[in-house]
C-alpha cells in the first residue's frame, strides 16, 4: 500500500447530540487535492488504554455522506464500546461509486479511502495496523465499494460486508450517475465490465478474505445479490450469504448492521 503525506486540516467533536466519543475529521486527499470529512467513532475503551484497536471503514450509499450511518443507527458508538473497536465512516461524495474514475481524474475516491484515509486513521489513531484487524462494509453504493476496494486491496482489509450492495452495476446504465464515472456503456463498455464487483471474482484465491453480503428480496439490487453467490458457490469462495424479506429501505439496513457488525467482531476476535 502506497503511503501518502496526508493531514488534518480540522478536527472537532460533534455537537451534544452525540457523545465525545464521537468525532468528525477532516483528512486532505493529495490525490483529489481537497479535504474530506469521515466521522470516527472510538470505544470508551480508547481513552484509558494504550492498546491497538481493530477498525472497521462504513462506506454510505448513493446520495448520502459520511453521517448517513449514524443518522439510521444513532447507537452506533454502543456498538463500538460493545465490540471494542473503532469504526471510520468517510465520506465519498453523493455518486462516487468508490471508484478513482477513468474519465474525471478529479474523482479518486478508491485512492484515497484505501490509501490515504487507512493511513491517516493509523497514523493518528492507535489502530491495529493489519488485514487482520481491518474490515470494510457498506451500503447500497456503499456495498458495492466495500466489495470493490477489498478485492482489489487485499492487502489492507481482511474481511468485507455488503448491505443491499450494488454488486453488479451493469444493469443500471442510466442510474445515480454511474456513468459520469466510467462513462456510457455504449461508448466504454469496458470501463464497466472491470468495475462491476461480480466481475471481480478472479482476484480471490478462495481462502484470503472473509466475507459477507445480504439483501432484500424485494429489493432492486436482489437479482444481483443471488447471481454473486450462485457465482461464489462455482467457484469454491467461502462466504455467508443471507436474503430475507425486505426492500432497498432504512428499516432493512438497520436490521442488517446488526449482523455485520457481530461478523465483523467475529473476524476481529479470531485474527
Amino acid at each position: 500500500m502506497k503511503n501518502f503525506s496526508v493531514f488534518i486540516l480540522l478536527f472537532v467533536s460533534l455537537t451534544n447530540a452525540f457523545s465525545g466519543n464521537v468525532d468528525t475529521v477532516f483528512v486532505q486527499s493529495r490525490s483529489m487535492n481537497k479535504s474530506l470529512p469521515n466521522l470516527v467513532i472510538t470505544p470508551d475503551y480508547y481513552s484509558n488504554h494504550k492498546d491497538g484497536f481493530p477498525v472497521l471503514y462504513l462506506l454510505h450509499g448513493a446520495g448520502n455522506d459520511y453521517a448517513e450511518w449514524l443518522r439510521h443507527v444513532p447507537d452506533l458508538k454502543d456498538y463500538s464500546d460493545k465490540y471494542n473497536f473503532i469504526i471510520v465512516c468517510p465520506d465519498a461524495g453523493r455518486t462516487s461509486w468508490y471508484f478513482d474514475s477513468p474519465i474525471d481524474h478529479a474523482m479518486k475516491y478508491e485512492t484515497y479511502i484505501y490509501s490515504e484515509l487507512v493511513s491517516w486513521i493509523d497514523a493518528n489513531y492507535r489502530t491495529i495496523p493489519n488485514r487482520s484487524k481491518r474490515a470494510i462494509v457498506g451500503l447500497s453504493m456503499g456495498g458495492h465499494g466495500a466489495f470493490y476496494l477489498a478485492f482489489r486491496h487485499q492487502n489492507v482489509w481482511g474481511a468485507a460486508g455488503s448491505i443491499a450492495g450494488a454488486v453488479d452495476i451493469r444493469p443500471f446504465p442510466n442510474n445515480w450517475d454511474i456513468a459520469n464515472r466510467l462513462g456510457s456503456y455504449a461508448q466504454h463498455p469496458d470501463n464497466w465490465e472491470k468495475n462491476t464487483v461480480i466481475n471481480l471474482l478472479y482476484l480471490l484465491n478462495g481462502s484470503n478474505m472473509t466475507l459477507l453480503f445480504d439483501c432484500g428480496t424485494s429489493d432492486f439490487f436482489y437479482d444481483a445479490n443471488r447471481r454473486l453467490h450462485q457465482m461464489m458457490l462455482e467457484r469454491n469462495i467461502p462466504h455467508t450469504y443471507i436474503e430475507r424479506p425486505g426492500g432497498h429501505e432504512p428499516n432493512y439496513w438497520k436490521v442488517a448492521i446488526k449482523y455485520q457488525l457481530f461478523f465483523i467482531n467475529e473476524f476481529f476476535s479470531v485474527n
